[in-house]
C-alpha cells in the first residue's frame, strides 16, 4: 500500500473556528498543525524587535531573507525560538495587518506555507489557504460562523489573556 501524503486546508473568516478545528484534528491524525495566521505574526514582532518602520517594505523583505519560521509540536518557532506568547501580545496585533498587506510578504509567505506542507502531512489554516495557498490540498473545508458567534469567541478570547476591554453588548 502506498502512504499518500495528507494535506488539509481550512480556510474561513477569522474567529469562525479555524484554529480550534484544525488543532483537534492535527492531534487526531497526528498531523503537523500550520497557523498561517502566526506566521505572519512572527514577522511581525521580527520587525518590531529590529526596530522596522512597517512601511519600510526594503528592509522587511531583506530581513525575511533570513527568517525561519517553523511549527514543532503545534509551537512557533521564529528563527529557532519560541514565540508563542510573544505573537498574541497586543503591540504585534496592533501592526499585523501593516505587515501582512505588502503583496511580496504576502507572495513569499506562501511560498514557505506551500514548502512546509511538501515536507510534513499538514492541517493549515487561514485566509485563502484552499484556493491560493494549497489548491491540490487533498481535503479542503471552509468554516463559517455568525457575526454574532465570531464577536463572542473573540471577546472571551481577549479576556482570557487578561486583556482590559468593555463588557460585551447585547442588542
Amino acid at each position: 500500500m502506498v502512504n499518500k501524503k495528507i494535506i488539509v486546508a481550512v480556510d474561513g473568516p477569522a474567529g469562525a473556528g479555524k484554529s480550534t478545528i484544525s488543532k483537534k484534528i492535527a492531534e487526531v491524525l497526528k498531523l503537523e498543525y500550520i497557523d498561517t495566521g502566526a506566521m505572519y505574526r512572527a514577522l511581525t514582532l521580527k520587525v518590531i524587535n529590529k526596530g522596522i518602520n512597517p512601511n519600510d517594505v526594503k528592509s522587511i523583505l531583506e530581513i525575511m531573507e533570513d527568517t525561519t519560521i517553523e511549527f514543532i509540536n503545534n509551537h512557533v518557532y521564529l528563527d529557532g525560538i519560541k514565540v508563542d506568547e510573544e505573537i498574541r501580545k497586543n503591540i504585534v496585533t496592533n501592526h499585523v495587518s501593516e505587515i501582512s498587506k505588502i503583496a511580496e510578504v504576502r507572495k513569499k509567505m506562501v511560498d514557505m506555507q506551500r514548502k512546509l506542507s511538501e515536507s510534513n502531512n499538514v492541517i493549515m489554516d487561514g485566509r485563502d489557504i484552499g484556493t491560493v495557498v494549497l489548491p491540490h490540498a487533498n481535503y479542503k473545508f471552509f468554516i463559517t460562523a455568525s457575526v454574532e458567534e465570531r464577536a463572542r469567541r473573540r471577546y472571551k478570547e481577549l479576556l482570557e489573556k487578561g486583556e482590559k476591554i468593555l463588557p460585551m453588548i447585547k442588542f
